[in-house]
């Protein structure tokens, strides 16, 4: 398992946390300093973090459970979903809908009805109705797309862990897993509360640079999970 250098964190600048007037006091153990009014992140301690972390994913993902990728800010959106996808992980990039977790009959009931218009483009049906009703059903398909895509392919529910990116801009999607006690890993900037993830890794959650380089290394770590868990299996077929 690689984790990024102390120097590669500072290059991608996940050291650079808010504005002093902007901190959250639980997150004073994981500040450096004060530099300029703005508060420097310990990236030792962010480098060690995200170690446990990166093994906690690495296991689930071993086990063949499924790790939720949340990231609705626009500087996380595009990176979260290519490495979801990469991992064949669900994930959600667009606003996260009240209820994604905690009332997921609802959603399911969205996502029977994508599956619905997708069949019925399969089977020609779709060509039997009128031009009118077409358009209508294509533009709910892809409001549908757009908001559920992401986890129309979730293999397990509720997931086993979120990979949150900001637990102040996704604090719906932080409390409905908390709801139901799903373990949380998040990046955590200083504005932020650590206390309310299990595993918090300290970090800029603003820089696409340090959102690409913690992203990237809890994906590197799904994937080893991933890759032991074929080998194991392998294994155990050839004992067989």
């Amino acid at each position: 398992m690689v984790i990024p250098t102390i120097e590669q964190l500072l290059e991608a600048r996940v050291h650079l946390g808010h504005l002093r007037s902007r901190w959250n006091p639980r997150m004073r153990p994981y500040i450096f300093m004060e530099k300029d009014k703005i508060h420097l992140i310990d990236v030792v301690k962010t480098q060690r973090l995200l170690e446990e972390a990166a093994k906690a994913v690495r296991e689930i993902a071993r086990q063949g459970r499924s790790i939720l990728y949340v990231g609705t800010k626009k500087q996380a959106r595009e990176i979260v979903r290519e490495m979801a996808e990469s991992v064949g992980m669900p994930y959600v990039t667009e606003r996260w809908l009240g209820g994604m977790l905690t009332n997921y009959k609802t959603i399911r009931r969205s996502l029977m009805k994508m599956e619905s218009i997708d069949r019925m483009i399969r089977d020609g049906t779709f060509e039997k109705i009128s031009k009118k009703e077409r358009l209508q059903k294509l533009r709910e398909r892809e409001k549908l797309e757009r908001f559920l895509g992401g986890i129309a392919r979730m293999q397990h529910f509720p997931p086993a862990l979120l990979y949150v990116v900001d637990i102040v801009e996704e604090a719906i999607a932080v409390a409905e897993a908390q709801r139901l006690n799903i373990p949380i890993i998040a990046m955590v900037d200083t504005n932020a509360d650590p206390t309310q993830v299990t595993f918090p890794i300290p970090s800029n959650d603003d820089s696409t640079r340090s959102i690409e380089l913690i992203t990237g290394t809890i994906t590197a770590a799904i994937r080893e999970g991933l890759e032991a868990a074929r080998a194991e299996s392998i294994a155990q077929e050839k004992a067989d």
